[in-house]
């Protein structure tokens, strides 16, 4: 885990640079001793302690892309930002590469949240975290166990566990669905350590088949194209390792959100595949400080980058009411 990280010092996001905001590269270690590498924006001429926000996402991407967004947008509008590379992704640490979890990975935003509480122009006590799709519900994972987090948005948000487990829209729910994948995912186990490798699951679809479905074409449109199309990213590339799935099949990210106490707002696009996940989410929600906004027109990846459809104004004014 302490292998020596290779850290750009180039700009190489997938979006133009904000005059408006100063920008640098940070790192910081995780509780599993994993090096994470973020970028810090900071509003021009500001002065803190600024209200701080951790940014990541979405579940195969890297911070150059929807996160640093995000991340800079928020920048720009007065709050200290952090856009990190998950554990095992991007420039962050961690062996073997390209492994999802959704302990570790739960972690991840807990330790970017020590970093922001332990940083001098940070204000401790006024730090939100915000996660996009899969990295969506890792945010509300870790608001359900991080009491220092004082507000989270999920954007266009997948449960990661449930997907996994039950297929999407809860098609393959049974057990003998369940045990084909495990057995499937577990003979990969053996083939890997068989070839001392890791076999990779494959990003999004390339060249795209005419009949894929239109979410997959909406994935497409972002990863593969000039859009969003990164080098170091999973969906642009290669994908995660085939037996990343193993974990999430059993141990579900949003067992405890009914107690979340701190504010939650929750983020999705009415045209999404993937808006039931906020929708059931927001049903277990408790407290009047939970918000659920549903983006009229918007489809799950609109939410990635579009600045027409992301309501940067209503997460602008969630924020300064939660951290303040």
């Amino acid at each position: 885990m302490n292998q020596p990280l290779n850290i750009t010092d180039t700009w190489d996001k997938v979006f133009a640079k904000d005059d408006r905001v100063n920008h640098r590269k940070v790192t910081f270690r995780n509780r599993y001793g994993i090096t994470l590498v973020a970028d810090l924006y900071a509003p021009v001429g500001a002065e803190g302690p600024l209200p701080a926000i951790a940014v990541s996402g979405p579940f195969g991407a890297v911070k150059e892309q929807s996160s640093g967004l995000y991340a800079q947008e928020l920048a720009a509008r007065g709050f200290l930002t952090i856009a990190f590379d998950p554990s095992y992704t991007g420039e962050s640490g961690g062996e073997p590469r390209y492994v999802a979890s959704p302990d570790i990975n739960t972690e991840d935003f807990c330790a970017a949240v020590d970093f922001l509480a332990t940083c001098e122009e940070a204000d401790p006590q006024r730090i939100g975290i915000l996660g996009i799709c899969g990295w969506g519900g890792m945010a509300l994972n870790a608001a359900a166990i991080d009491t220092r987090i004082k507000a989270t948005v999920a954007a266009t948000m997948y449960d990661m566990s449930r997907v996994t487990a039950n297929g999407y829209f809860d098609q393959a729910d049974n057990a003998e669905a369940r045990d084909a994948l495990r057995r499937q995912l577990n003979a990969q186990r053996t083939e890997d350590a068989r070839n001392g490798s890791y076999a990779r699951a494959g990003g999004v679809v390339d060249p795209l088949p005419d009949d894929a479905p239109q979410f997959v074409k909406d994935y497409y449109a972002y990863y593969k194209t000039p859009r969003g199309y990164h080098p170091r990213s999973l969906n642009s590339n290669d994908g995660w390792n085939v037996t990343s799935a193993l974990s999430f099949l059993n141990m579900p990210l949003l067992a405890y959100i009914g107690e979340i106490r701190s504010a939650v707002m929750l983020v999705h696009g009415e045209k999404a595949h993937s808006r039931y996940f906020s929708e059931d989410a927001y049903k277990r929600l408790q407290g009047d400080n939970k918000e659920l906004v549903i983006i009229p027109g918007a489809n799950h990846t609109d939410l990635y980058d579009n600045r027409q459809a992301i309501p940067f104004d209503r997460i602008e004014a969630f924020f300064r009411k939660y951290l303040r």
